[in-house]
């Protein structure tokens, strides 16, 4: 009985440990890089605020998506234009920011020459996936 038991927690490890993978694997498309920085609940209940570094190669666009929260982006290298939907397009450069309001779909683009970077700030519903993409 022991080992059956022994069995199905190694299962569930294994389990989770490839959904990590797979959910890594979402974040790291091709020539997007995310780096988590920080997870923290946050003053308000049901909410926490996360901050990631996104990487953008150059020419590279990412998909179409929403955040069940608030996004603060900052421009930390090169130049992005993000397409919020219900706005007109925005380019941005180093030093520049620009919210994206809860549940709008976006889109950021590297449309500088070279690398572009970004830190964004979420202020998201806790225990919920930080991004959903378009069909």
């Amino acid at each position: 009985m022991k080992t059956v038991h022994t069995m199905m927690a190694a299962a569930v490890i294994a389990g989770s440990a490839l959904m990590a993978q797979a959910a890594q694997a979402q974040v790291q498309m091709q020539g997007l890089k995310r780096t988590d920085i920080l997870k923290s609940d946050f003053s308000v209940p049901g909410r926490e605020v996360l901050q990631v570094r996104v990487d953008f190669a150059e020419g590279v666009e990412s998909p179409k998506h929403a955040h069940p929260g608030e996004e603060v982006a900052f421009v930390l290298e090169g130049t992005l234009e993000y397409r919020i939907e219900g706005k007109p397009p925005v380019t941005l450069k180093v030093g520049d920011a620009v919210f994206i309001p809860a549940g709008a779909m976006h889109v950021a683009k590297n449309v500088g020459p070279g690398k572009a970077s970004e830190l964004a700030t979420y202020l998201v519903q806790k225990g919920q996936p930080l991004a959903t993409f378009a069909k």
